[in-house]
């Protein structure tokens, strides 16, 4: 499996992005095959080719190793409250064996996956998350 490095903090606004994105970036000038994620964010403006997060955007851009938007930030939703209450309001359950699947499909290519994720209400709850917001990899085990 890809190392990860996950980086959380308790609010927003504490600056995960910004460490987040300078840590893809320095292992990116050093020649590694990095790849920034975000599995669940709120936020999200509404785009041609669905729903975007810009921090999401940011993580994405500052890599070497490229995957779709849907790989990125799997669970997406627009109302820009904590991901764990957007996800409340949708009400279908995201398993922890299925974000382990997504981590292992989306940072396939890379050395390093820096996963940025909110802790504060949400690191000990399983969020719920519709089928239509969260594109749920359909991976083999």
């Amino acid at each position: 499996m890809t190392q990860g490095v996950f980086v959380t903090g308790t609010d927003t606004c504490v600056g995960k992005t910004v460490v987040s994105a300078g840590l893809v970036r320095l292992l990116a000038q050093q020649g590694r095959r990095v790849i920034g994620l975000k599995p669940v964010a709120s936020g999200a403006e509404r785009t041609p080719v669905g729903l975007r997060n810009a921090d999401a955007l940011a993580l994405s851009a500052a890599g070497t190793v490229e995957v779709p938007y849907r790989l990125t930030n799997p669970c997406c939703f627009e109302p820009a409250v904590a991901p764990h209450l957007a996800a409340a309001e949708v009400d279908v359950e995201l398993p922890v064996g299925d974000l382990v699947r997504w981590y292992r499909q989306a940072s396939a290519g890379a050395e390093i996956a820096i996963v940025e994720a909110r802790a504060a209400g949400g690191c000990r709850c399983t969020p719920t998350v519709s089928s239509a917001t969260c594109r749920r990899p359909s991976v083999s085990a």
